[in-house]
């Protein structure tokens, strides 16, 4: 296995520095590089315990016959007999509202074939893509997007935010202008068949199979590649090679996926912008959502030595569940922080609430160690850097919550506060962690 990663890490290195040597270049030979190694490689990448799809044929399943399963995908794959099948979807809640979000769900060979054509790909847009974009890609994440949001408000003292929200983008995809766009950079015939038939594979839902003509069904590992090449192209390249020229001062773009803010040093230019961006998106098959997306006034409050007669506080908003809002430094000065966004943290207590419901009378140890894993879940994603007081409201939430429900486990005993506070000299909760730190970050580049 350690020569199939050495091989393939050999020839996607390869792919990513003729991408980057020639940014104009579409490539038209890539398939040949999916071998029996490659198909492997993508076999340990793929995900071993999700949801079966349509076929019912788990990871176990195709593993016990894994050889000639590969080199009979292997044949198909360059033969083009390769039939994609449709996707299993499900209705997921949407966290905070009464509307479901479409999973698609493929069949395990197709995740499997799915990583295969993404080892292929990912080496080319990585040259492509913006620092800008965060979702989705190797060595990037929420918390990087986050910090940069911080740092770019920071570094026009507050500005002025643009909160881009696209309406169910996800379903509304044009696959014309998807092929288009792929297009530019990928133009094997094989692989350009293998995305056009997941795009027109169907959709299996409640015994009924249809075949949308838009939209990129979440669930595989191809969709979330796509959705930045798309956005790539719509927003990212519009905003630094039209946008940026045309703006008076400095504008910053942060997008991970379809979630996106611009931040602006003047009114002015944010308004310009605003203006557009709804023409800018239709033309491409997308819809802003008039009541989500929003330009607000974030400039920084004027400090007074008189602190009841300082100006009122800016609006604050919401990325990747956290809430930024303008406050005072330890040393007095206004800093941007971030804090749980309040849905979120009703989200999880009524997540803990649920819980310890169904396992009140769990011994407590049992209990215990459960709910100090949420917590630490907790933490890892929420512990940043000024985020202290939301973490230590939700230690107390947590703590009220199990209480309330341990009481409930005898009619007539209540567990008072007294006896609760020294069960919990004996269980405690994890203390309190910041995980993401910007001064380690900062350490860390120095």
């Amino acid at each position: 296995m350690l020569s199939n990663l050495n091989t393939v890490s050999m020839k996607q290195h390869r792919i990513a520095e003729l991408a980057k040597r020639s940014p104009e270049l579409a490539f038209t030979s890539l398939s040949h590089l999916i071998d029996l190694e490659w198909l492997l490689e993508a076999f340990r990448r793929t995900r071993k315990d999700g949801a079966v799809g349509v076929d019912g044929q788990t990871a176990a399943d195709y593993e016990a016959n894994l050889i000639p399963n590969l080199q009979s995908l292997l044949i198909r794959i360059h033969s083009g007999t390769y039939h994609a099948p449709p996707v299993r979807r499900v209705q997921i809640p949407k966290p905070g509202s009464s509307e479901t979000r479409p999973i698609g769900i493929p069949s395990f060979e197709d995740k499997l074939l799915q990583r295969a054509v993404l080892m292929l790909l990912e080496p080319i847009y990585e040259q492509d893509f913006y620092d800008c974009s965060y979702g989705f890609r190797p060595g990037r994440s929420t918390h990087q997007a986050i910090d940069a949001t911080w740092k770019h408000t920071m570094d026009v003292k507050g500005g002025f935010v643009l909160e881009v929200d696209l309406r169910k983008f996800f379903d509304t995809l044009d696959h014309g202008h998807l092929r288009t766009f792929l297009q530019q950079r990928v133009r094997d015939g094989v692989v350009f068949r293998l995305i056009g038939k997941w795009l027109n594979a169907g959709v299996l839902e409640s015994g009924n199979v249809s075949y949308p003509d838009q939209g990129s069904p979440q669930g595989g590992c191809i969709s979330p590649l796509l959705a930045n090449a798309y956005l790539h192209y719509v927003m990212d390249e519009w905003f630094h090679h039209e946008v940026l020229p045309r703006m008076r001062a400095r504008a910053y773009l942060v997008r991970y996926a379809d979630d996106a803010v611009m931040i602006f040093e003047l009114e002015s230019d944010a308004r310009r912008v605003m203006a557009v961006l709804g023409q800018r998106c239709s033309k491409f098959g997308l819809t802003i959502h008039p009541e989500k997306t929003r330009l607000l006034d974030f400039r920084r409050p004027l400090l007074s030595q008189d602190k009841s007669r300082e100006t009122h506080e800016s609006s604050t908003f919401d990325l990747l569940g956290f809430t930024h809002y303008w406050s005072r430094s330890r040393s007095g000065q206004r800093v941007v922080k971030r804090k749980t966004m309040s849905s979120r943290m009703t989200r999880s207590i009524q997540a803990i609430d649920s819980w310890c419901q169904a396992h009140r009378h769990d011994r407590l140890d049992v209990q215990h160690a459960a709910l100090c894993l949420k917590v630490r879940g907790h933490d890892a994603y929420y512990g940043i850097t000024g985020n202290g007081e939301s973490l230590k409201d939700f230690r107390f939430l947590v703590n009220r919550t199990w209480r309330r429900w341990l009481s409930r486990r005898h009619r007539k005993r209540k567990l008072d506060w007294d006896k609760f506070n020294r069960l919990l000299d004996r269980f405690p909760l994890p203390p309190l962690r910041v995980v993401h730190s910007i001064f380690k970050q900062r350490e860390a580049k120095v």
